[in-house]
C-alpha cells in the first residue's frame, strides 16, 4: 500500500514544502494538494519546489478541474515538471467543487472531464491531441518515455462508470469500508465491461487521519472535532447527487446520502478547515466512518480492511492541529505495518 499526504497550499509555501519533505522521509510516496486558485496559492509553482527538494515523491492536485485552466496549459505544466524532474507527477481531476463555485461558476460536466482527461494525458506523454475546431496539437519538446497518469475523483454512478472506463486511477474522498467496497466494485465492473484490466485502475482512498495518544473519550472527541470539516466537504458532493438522483433512489447508497438531511448551506471561506461552522451538522458516526481517528492501532486496523478491499493508496488529509504528529506517527508505526 502506498501513502500520500494531502495539504492545502496556505502561505508560506515553504511550510508546504517542508511538510512534504518530512512526509517523504517518513515513507510517504505521494504529495497531493488542493487546487482552488482563489482560496489558496498556486499549487504548480509549489510542486516545482517540492520536486526539487525531494527525491522520489510523486506530486499532483487532489483535484484540479477542466474549467479553471485550458487543457493544453494544464498538460504543458505537468509535462514541464516531468521533463525537469522525471515522471513524478499525477493529474488528479474532478468537477471542481470549490474552484468553480468560488469563481461564480458551476462544476464541470462529466463530458468535459472526459474530454480533458484524453487531451491532458495525450499531450503529457507527447502524443497528438484534438483541442476541437480542427486544432490538433502536439508538444514537440516532450521526450520519449514521458508519462502522465490521470486519476479521477468520483462518487455518483455515472462518474464511477466513467472512471472505470477512462481513468488511470480512482480517487475516493472518504474512508468508509462499506462505501469503499461499493464504489470500487462499480469502478472495476465498468473497467471490465470496457475491456480493461480492472487492476490497471489504481484505487486511492483519501481522508483526514488524526493520530491520538490513546482511545480515551477526551482524545477521540478532540480528534473528531478536528476532522468534522471533512463530512461537510464531502456533503457538497453528496448534495449534488441527492439533487440529481433523489434521496432514496437506489442509485447512490443511503449510507452516503442520509447524513446531509440537516445540512444548511456552505461557506467556502472555511472550506477544508477544522472548526468550519457549516459542518456542525456532521455527526460523530460520520466522522468515524469517513475518517481515521484514534491511536496508531486503530489506523492500522482500518487501513488493513481498506487494503483487503483493493485500495492501493491511502492519502492522508492533514488539515488539523497535529500535522507533524500525524506524519511522524505514520512513518514510525503505521506505514511499516502496512508495507511489511
Amino acid at each position: 500500500m502506498d501513502f500520500g499526504l494531502v495539504l492545502q497550499t496556505d502561505p508560506p509555501a515553504s511550510g508546504v514544502v517542508e511538510l512534504m519533505k518530512r512526509a517523504e522521509g517518513a515513507g510517504f510516496t505521494y504529495g497531493w494538494t488542493f487546487d482552488s486558485c482563489v482560496l489558496w496559492q498556486e499549487p504548480f509553482v509549489i510542486y516545482s519546489r517540492i520536486l526539487a527538494e525531494t527525491e522520489r515523491l510523486i506530486v499532483g492536485p487532489m483535484v484540479t478541474n477542466p474549467g479553471t485552466r485550458t487543457w493544453e496549459v494544464t498538460a504543458s505544466t505537468f509535462a514541464t515538471l516531468n521533463d525537469m524532474y522525471g515522471n513524478r507527477t499525477v493529474c488528479g481531476i474532478g468537477r471542481g467543487d470549490s474552484a468553480m463555485r468560488v469563481a461564480g461558476r458551476t462544476p464541470n460536466t462529466l463530458a468535459r472531464i472526459s474530454g480533458a482527461m484524453k487531451v491532458i494525458r495525450a499531450l503529457g506523454r507527447g502524443d497528438e491531441a484534438d483541442l476541437g475546431g480542427g486544432a490538433v496539437v502536439q508538444f514537440p519538446w516532450v521526450r520519449p518515455g514521458a508519462e502522465l497518469p490521470v486519476w479521477m475523483a468520483a462518487y455518483g454512478p455515472k462518474a464511477l462508470k466513467m472512471t472505470g472506463e477512462e481513468a488511470d486511477g480512482f480517487i475516493l474522498q472518504l474512508a468508509d469500508p462499506f462505501l469503499t467496497q461499493w464504489m470500487v466494485k462499480a469502478v472495476r465492473d465498468a473497467a471490465a465491461a470496457a475491456g480493461r484490466d480492472p487492476s490497471d485502475v489504481k484505487i486511492c482512498v483519501a481522508a483526514p487521519a488524526y493520530v491520538t495518544d490513546d482511545d480515551s473519550p477526551e482524545s477521540l472527541a478532540h480528534a473528531r472535532e478536528q476532522c468534522r470539516w471533512f463530512g461537510g466537504m464531502v456533503g457538497n458532493h453528496v448534495a449534488d447527487l441527492v439533487s440529481k438522483y433523489g434521496a432514496h433512489s437506489g442509485m447512490v447508497p443511503d449510507e452516503l446520502t442520509e447524513y446531509i438531511k440537516a445540512r444548511e448551506g456552505y461557506d467556502y471561506a472555511h472550506h477544508g478547515r477544522s472548526g468550519n461552522p457549516d459542518t456542525q451538522f456532521v455527526p460523530d458516526e460520520i466522522v468515524d466512518r469517513f475518517c481515521l481517528v484514534g491511536p496508531p492501532s486503530a489506523h492500522i486496523e482500518k487501513l488493513r480492511a481498506l487494503r483487503e478491499l483493493g485500495v492501493d493508496q491511502f492519502a492522508l488529509y492533514a488539515m488539523h492541529d497535529a500535522k507533524e504528529k500525524a506524519i511522524d506517527a505514520y512513518g514510525q508505526d503505521i506505514i511499516p505495518a502496512l508495507t511489511a
